[in-house]
């Protein structure tokens, strides 16, 4: 039984990279006009979301969103979830309405393709590099100018420990968006820990959750602040997922 299992988690791992390497690939060319200009990001972003989707499909995964408050389109957010899975930034895209950028470690830009894609689409910080640090707020401003959210996952790193529930998160979202005086989305990811976690041989097909929480405001706040919402931000999803753990608990 064991052997079977782990024979599935390699084809259908090698599925997932297959699809993620082809897919990207094969629409290069086209690629290459969309990331051209700043200017043609929106249509980028499509591509993106139907590429998303694309490889959730084929993986066997399927959403299921539950709105607590509407996101308005054309306006701009700072939407922070926790970070668990590489499915995350598919399932991000899949998720969210407005046209958005990542900001994401520098070590992203190294996978082939992708990384060539991701350096120039998003924001890329070296968090051991305090120059390119400062660099995101300014990069962060010209995207805001022009009508575009910023994605940001604020634990920064994904936990080596799978049986954290949620790292502690990191100060850019926060300060970004209190500079910005954009309001924060929180949204709790409930399944990609266990549908496809980095641990090779393990994960499976199936339901993805996700909830969209009540915004947090930022206008008229300060720098000062900045801890507060980040605490509120942090407490609102590690009591999601606390919760939800605990009814699996009982569940089973």
């Amino acid at each position: 039984m064991k052997i079977s299992k782990n024979i599935f988690h390699i084809i259908w791992r090698a599925w997932f990279y297959g699809w993620v390497f082809f897919t990207i690939f094969f629409a290069f060319p086209i690629l290459i006009v969309l990331i051209s200009r700043e200017k043609y990001y929106t249509k980028f972003f499509k591509v993106a979301i139907a590429w998303a989707k694309t490889i959730l499909f084929v993986m066997g995964f399927y959403k299921e969103v539950k709105y607590e408050q509407k996101i308005v389109k054309g306006k701009s957010y700072m939407y922070s979830a926790n970070h668990t899975s590489m499915i995350d930034i598919m399932l991000m895209l899949a998720v969210m309405k407005n046209p958005a950028v990542f900001v994401g470690k520098v070590e992203l830009t190294k996978i082939p393709l992708f990384g060539f894609v991701f350096k120039r689409t998003s924001i890329v910080v070296d968090r051991g590099n305090t120059k390119s640090r400062k660099e995101v707020y300014d990069q962060a401003q010209r995207k805001l100018n022009m009508g575009l959210s910023i994605c940001i996952f604020p634990e920064g790193l994904v936990p080596d420990d799978e049986s954290v529930v949620l790292s502690d998160f990191k100060n850019g979202a926060f300060r970004l968006a209190i500079e910005h005086q954009i309001s924060i989305i929180p949204m709790t990811f409930y399944d990609c820990k266990e549908r496809f976690s980095y641990t090779f041989f393990s994960g499976s097909p199936g339901k993805l959750r996700v909830k969209v929480h009540p915004f947090i405001k930022t206008e008229g706040l300060i720098l000062k602040d900045k801890n507060s919402i980040k605490k509120q931000t942090f407490d609102i999803i590690y009591n999601e997922l606390s919760t939800d753990l605990k009814l699996q608990q009982i569940s089973t």
